[in-house]
């Protein structure tokens, strides 16, 4: 606070002296070198003295900010902790054992625009990769590429088979494929990408009906991978010619990418780095390919169901509760589905997100519990699913 305090005392001197000195005894030489240069570049010493006020101003708040939301972010960290201790010892859990005050948000001044030059060289943009850089990273690395579908429909049908041979039924698969892509979505769909904007920038790399990222890819790779070489396997056995010939490279292909994720850590955190590597990048384009892709898709979503069975969950989940699992992560999610719906009313949302995650989650923040964000999760799947792109995928099934 003192460093602040002097920081400002400063600046205000520099506006005092700015201001009480007449014009035509201003000496250029007498100031910063800092200063001296921003006027060459057309910064006045009057605009420079206000933004450094500014800065202080709000590095101050950020500060203020920081320190709350550290304390509050702790809590929710530690509450976690608690419970899933209680669960593995069988015990009730109770609202005591969730934070139940909302999280703070910034509210603030924002951070100004520096008046000065600043000598950071140019400043390059790092573009997420798009579907085209899976596709050339899974022909470098791999000699791969994903057999696509002739037409949507051909996918959707399918995705449709994997759905109900994996036990998913028509409304989980339609109305979580309605709320991810907002009911119109291809199989090559990439958040934040959109034909009807020209000029959009994708803001993951999240593609398909339930929008895997790489690192949900490389982890299925890694976990599932057995499974859908068992599916490639049988899906061989009855081909022969040009088509097997197809088939066998890609179980060849499969088994290479299965050999690379084995040679990291099998936990999430390295096979989310594996995922920003050009490997990781032929592997997400898995998704795009008929046979493997469908299959990816459905694991995603079979995964939390397992997840919820393992735990003694006996019913089936509804679609908007899966959606919290793939939302939040397994373990969050089921917190959430497994809550008293008195408790639902009550408890804040920001007990199931990393403090990251939810300052970018607008929707989380709105809505602000538990209640409330499975009821617009359920809203928004019961207006998406009437759309052109969920109808036809209801009618695959």
């Amino acid at each position: 606070m003192s460093h602040s305090i002097r920081s400002l005392a400063v600046f205000a001197s520099v506006v005092l002296l700015s201001a009480s000195s007449p014009a035509h005894t201003f000496d250029p030489n007498a100031l910063p070198v800092s200063v001296a240069n921003a006027m060459a570049q057309g910064a006045s010493p009057q605009a420079i003295a206000e933004y450094r006020r500014k800065l202080a101003e709000y590095q101050e708040a950020r500060a203020a900010f920081d320190q709350e939301a550290g304390a509050y972010w702790d809590a929710i960290s530690e509450k976690r902790k608690i419970r899933n201790a209680k669960r593995r010892d069988r015990q009730q859990i109770t609202l005591n054992d969730y934070v139940l005050e909302q999280a703070p948000l910034y509210e603030g001044p924002k951070r100004p625009v520096n008046p000065e030059p600043e000598d950071t060289g140019p400043r390059v943009r790092k573009d997420l990769p798009v579907v085209a850089d899976f596709l050339a990273a899974a022909r470098e690395q791999f000699q791969f590429v994903p057999q696509r579908p002739a037409n949507e429909m051909e996918f959707k049908r399918a995705y449709a088979r994997a759905a109900m041979q994996a036990g998913l039924t028509r409304d989980i698969a339609v109305r979580v494929y309605s709320f991810e892509t907002g009911g119109n979505g291809g199989h090559d769909m990439q958040s934040g990408l959109s034909p009807s904007r020209p000029g959009s920038r994708a803001i993951s790399t999240a593609i398909g009906y339930n929008q895997l990222l790489t690192a949900n890819t490389t982890t299925l790779v890694a976990e599932q991978g057995p499974q859908i070489l068992r599916v490639l396997t049988e899906k061989a056995s009855p081909l022969s010619g040009p088509p097997r010939k197809a088939m066998d490279h890609k179980i060849a292909v499969f088994k290479r990418m299965q050999a690379v994720v084995r040679t990291v850590p099998q936990n999430w955190s390295a096979l989310e780095k594996l995922g920003t590597t050009p490997q990781g990048w032929a592997m997400h384009a898995l998704v795009l390919d008929m046979d493997i892709g469908p299959q990816l898709q459905v694991h995603k979503l079979l995964t939390s169901v397992n997840f919820a069975r393992a735990r003694g969950f006996d019913r089936p989940l509804s679609a908007a509760e899966l959606e919290m699992m793939n939302l939040t992560g397994d373990g969050n999610g089921f917190d959430m589905v497994t809550m008293p719906l008195a408790m639902r009313e009550q408890v804040p949302t920001a007990n199931f997100f990393q403090r990251g995650g939810y300052e970018r989650n607008p929707v989380a923040i709105r809505h602000n519990t538990v209640a409330k964000l499975l009821a617009v999760t359920n809203a928004r799947m019961d207006s998406n699913s009437n759309l052109p792109g969920a109808k036809e995928l209801a009618a695959a099934f």
